[in-house]
């Protein structure tokens, strides 16, 4: 059962432009030394199945999440994001080997380069950027990049996301020209983003380099969607056609089970 600690005793304040920072969540995992920083920002993209939207909590804090993906009705805005100064005296003290930065947006967070700085400066943590990459800020403190890429087929991002994905697909060549670890994420979500399109995505990320990792993602039933989640052979499917162009392709199930001690929810 996971323990969810109470809010931390120091003081926290409304948005404030010369702190600029969006962090409304952080989470800290003993086992791994990681610490996990959810960001909330108007995002970019509206995609049709967000789950950012559905569930504000990290999922590692929830055993029903599954359930409350399926229940919740759309989330609304934080009351309160912590400032920069808050998010570095939160965290005083942890040993931090890792540092994620997740969204709703990150890279729509104008602290995200400072943060970023800060935890390499002071942990000299390595540092996971989750992005959909239609735009990218100072990423010099950022380590490794694992970019959400949707659909590559214009027409079906559009679709999906209302937005243009030429950005996106641009700036994964600029994060791989770049020389930062780079890894692909995307989800499989029937009848809507289906095998053939992971198929081409798999394509697009080997005209790059058929070294640079996917991963599939098995969409989660949310409330109020009609998209279902997949079977586990229809991502298996999805996984072996990705596999005929890429060397290393990795799938989730909503069914693995969590390793090492549980998360400490710290804000």
């Amino acid at each position: 059962m996971t323990t969810v600690s109470n809010k931390p005793s120091i003081s926290v304040t409304a948005k404030k432009p010369e702190n600029s920072l969006c962090v409304y969540h952080v989470v800290y995992e003993p086992t791994f030394k990681s610490i996990i920083f959810h960001h909330w920002t108007e995002c970019n993209l509206k995609c049709r199945g967000c789950y950012c939207r559905r569930e504000k909590i990290d999922f590692s804090l929830l055993p029903d999440w599954q359930v409350r993906l399926s229940t919740n009705p759309p989330e609304s805005p934080p009351e309160v994001l912590l400032s920069l100064s808050e998010t570095l005296k939160l965290i005083e003290g942890l040993a931090i080997d890792r540092a994620i930065f997740i969204g709703v947006e990150p890279t729509l967070d104008p602290g995200l380069p400072r943060l970023a700085h800060e935890l390499k400066s002071r942990y000299g943590s390595y540092n996971i950027l989750f992005t959909n990459a239609v735009s990218l800020p100072d990423i010099s403190d950022i380590d490794e990049i694992i970019v959400s890429l949707k659909a590559v087929t214009p027409e079906l991002y559009h679709q999906y996301t209302e937005g243009e994905n030429r950005k996106t697909l641009e700036n994964f060549r600029r994060i791989y020209d770049s020389g930062k670890k780079l890894q692909a994420e995307i989800t499989l979500i029937p009848g809507v983003i289906d095998a053939a399109e992971i198929e081409e995505a798999a394509k697009f990320i080997s005209s790059i380099n058929k070294d640079i990792p996917l991963r599939i993602t098995g969409f989660i039933k949310l409330s109020g969607m009609e998209f279902r989640a997949p079977t586990g052979e229809e991502v298996e499917t999805a996984a072996r056609l990705a596999m005929e162009h890429l060397k290393t392709v990795n799938y989730l199930s909503g069914d693995m089970p969590r390793v090492g001690e549980p998360p400490v929810r710290l804000f």
